[in-house]
């Protein structure tokens, strides 16, 4: 075996560059909101997809796009995620940073893709296309159209509860199958993928399931000024504001956990210190009480010799 090759690969040699990784989130976070944008208006009109199979689409297409990037980027694909692990230290700032700006473009790719590829006519407006597809409360919400009749909406406050709970979830999931340096364990798909079914069986009804800024930006820019019963870009802000806040109390927890974790190691190890210093100590006494007997034995055989000498 050569030198070269007994010399251990440190974790900086083996991730890939920064270019590539920001890559996979912009392509990753396409592939998922384009298959998100699909399934929600082609699958909804078309053939009446319930909540239940876009809970599980979604889980699908996020642990499949997961599966395929995350030896790669970690496969964060989502800017709460980046935050979160940048809050940790999962993540650097920069990179965290970059991450966010291509699963957003991403995200605006996707929407302008489903945009231009779904037809209209008369009978057919993008306002069919898009109402089980964008994400909104309120009037925006997927439910109006049947709770309304009954003057029963479903308002701010319950689409920010549903967003800040499941994005924990999401978050926290995320944070708890990625190392110390943000790259995926094995079940870091599989994980998310659960992760987003559920996130998205909690909010669907109530906001059309974002969960995800980068994929309520994308479908909003594009559904403004369609005719919806409101705005989406005015309504945004909730979900943006609502993962953000989660990956912050999650981060935090991280954070608290860690820091508990470190206090309880002190006293061990201060007392395995003591023990060590003790041992010293006691040797080193040892050691000097052996000196101090051998020149007292010197000594004694020294004075009987000078007499020995004196008396002959």
């Amino acid at each position: 075996m050569t030198a070269v090759e007994a010399t251990p690969i440190t974790k900086e040699e083996q991730s890939k560059p920064l270019a590539l990784r920001v890559g996979a989130e912009l392509v990753g976070s396409f592939i998922i909101c384009f298959a998100i944008y699909a399934i929600c208006s082609l699958g909804s009109a078309v053939y009446g997809i319930n909540m239940a199979f876009i809970a599980l689409l979604t889980g699908i297409v996020y642990a499949a796009v997961t599966a395929i990037f995350g030896s790669i980027s970690g496969a964060q694909f989502n800017p709460a995620v980046s935050v979160a692990a940048m809050l940790t230290g999962k993540t650097h700032v920069l990179d965290g940073i970059l991450y966010i700006i291509a699963q957003v473009l991403g995200g605006i790719g996707a929407g302008a893709a489903i945009r231009f590829l779904l037809p209209t006519s008369e009978q057919v407006t993008f306002k069919i296309w898009m109402t089980p597809t964008v994400n909104g409360f309120d009037k925006n919400s997927v439910s109006y159209s049947t709770l309304g009749n009954y003057g029963v909406t479903l308002g701010i406050t319950l689409a920010i509860a549903v967003e800040v709970v499941a994005g924990i979830i999401i978050v926290a999931s995320a944070l708890r199958t990625t190392d110390g340096h943000g790259e995926s364990k094995t079940n870091h798909a599989v994980a998310m993928g659960l992760a987003y079914g559920i996130g998205t069986a909690i909010t669907y009804p109530v906001t059309g399931a974002a969960l995800n800024p980068a994929r309520a930006t994308g479908i909003a820019i594009f559904a403004q000024n369609q005719g919806l019963n409101e705005e989406p870009l005015q309504q945004l802000w909730v979900f943006w504001i609502c993962p953000v806040l989660a990956a912050a109390v999650v981060a935090l927890v991280v954070i608290v956990a860690g820091m508990i974790g470190t206090k309880k190691n002190v006293p061990d190890t201060v007392e395995t210190i003591d023990k060590v210093e003790g041992n010293t100590v006691l040797g080193e006494a040892s050691v000097a009480d052996g000196n101090d007997g051998e020149q007292d034995e010197q000594s004694y055989a020294q004075a009987n010799a000078d007499e020995s000498v004196e008396s002959n």
